[in-house]
């Protein structure tokens, strides 16, 4: 159970990475309403995938 939800974090994680990033890079979906929130998503996002990536090494 640990080790999927470990892989779910990661995949929600790289998903709200792209997410953001490409609102910063070209406006899609939110017109870039604000660099700032897609900059700290976008950290937030690469932190939560850190973390995962860390805790699965952990587990093998």
């Amino acid at each position: 159970m640990g080790k999927g939800m470990t892989i779910a974090g990661m995949v929600i994680a790289v998903l709200i990475f792209i997410l953001f990033a490409l609102d910063l890079a070209v406006g899609i979906p939110f017109s870039q309403a604000s660099r700032a929130m897609d900059i700290a998503f976008a950290v937030g996002a690469a932190g939560l995938a850190f973390l995962s990536w860390s805790t699965l090494k952990d587990f093998d």
